[in-house]
């Protein structure tokens, strides 16, 4: 697999299920998704929409039930265990919840990025946007925003072609929030870095280049903030906007028809157009 920053990304008929208390629970069922490389994509949706789920399937950390995952064109998802340790540390940057996992508590962020890289390197590009590069005090002793900001540069800290973020923003008021992103975006932008971020909340999306809603393990809209587009998965399913379909229970029956360039949906029960 290439090192080369800016992996490319294809997920192709992603299906993932679990099981809970010996009852099979479908996580994802079917997403296709394709970032380019060097784009920067939020993922958005509720609890239990399948984003985490997808987001550790392309960290290799865990292996879908059915499709493939494709990262510069290599299907990782049919990776051996070394083959996933090589693609962890030549192509992946990772910053999941609970960056007290990834850091050295008693070591400064200088020191954390340092031993990331096995190497004495220059200082850290987002330690220095952050103004951290010269902090003297262990990361045990930083603020929350000071830790997410240091986990952050750990996960870039070796190039990676391709930047994992699950709710990098969880727990940080607004000013924090924004000065994460801002180092973020600057980092990932002169490097050329593919980013695929987590998250739940409407103000970082929109920093992102595009925003994909997921619902109930599917992929239910693309786009913009301000141009959202429903998508139509490979079986011809579309997910209702979330406003239509709380007003329709699953199960409700609904004639499609096509007039002209425009697709109308009919309730049955009412034959008023939604």
């Amino acid at each position: 697999m290439t090192s080369a920053v800016g992996a490319e990304v294809r997920l192709v008929g992603l299906v993932h299920v679990y099981r809970v208390l010996g009852t099979d629970v479908a996580a994802l069922r079917g997403v296709d998704l394709d970032v380019d490389p060097g784009e920067r994509v939020a993922l958005l949706g509720p609890s239990g929409s399948g984003k985490s789920t997808l987001l550790s399937l392309l960290a290799g950390l865990r292996r879908p039930s059915a499709g493939s995952v494709l990262v510069d064109g290599e299907n990782i998802a049919a990776f051996g265990e070394r083959q996933l340790s090589r693609y962890r540390a030549r192509t992946l940057g990772l910053m999941l919840q609970g960056v007290a996992s990834t850091l050295l508590p008693y070591a400064t962020p200088s020191e954390c990025v340092r031993f990331a890289t096995g190497a004495s390197a220059s200082e850290d590009p987002v330690l220095v946007a952050a103004g951290l590069a010269s902090e003297r005090r262990p990361v045990a002793q930083l603020d929350r925003a000071q830790r997410q900001l240091t986990a952050l540069a750990v996960a870039m800290a070796r190039r990676p072609a391709l930047l994992l973020l699950d709710e990098p923003t969880s727990g940080l008021g607004e000013d924090e929030r924004d000065a994460l992103f801002d180092a973020l975006l600057t980092a990932t932008g002169r490097s050329g870095t593919t980013v695929v971020v987590v998250t739940h909340d409407e103000e970082v999306a929109g920093r992102m280049q595009r925003m994909v809603r997921m619902r109930d393990g599917r992929i239910g809209a693309e786009g913009l903030r301000h141009e959202q587009y429903a998508v139509i998965g490979a079986d011809g399913s579309i997910q209702l906007p979330e406003a239509l379909a709380a007003g329709w229970p699953a199960g409700a029956q609904v004639r499609v028809e096509q007039v002209g360039e425009t697709i109308q949906i009919r309730h049955r029960q009412t034959g008023g157009d939604r």
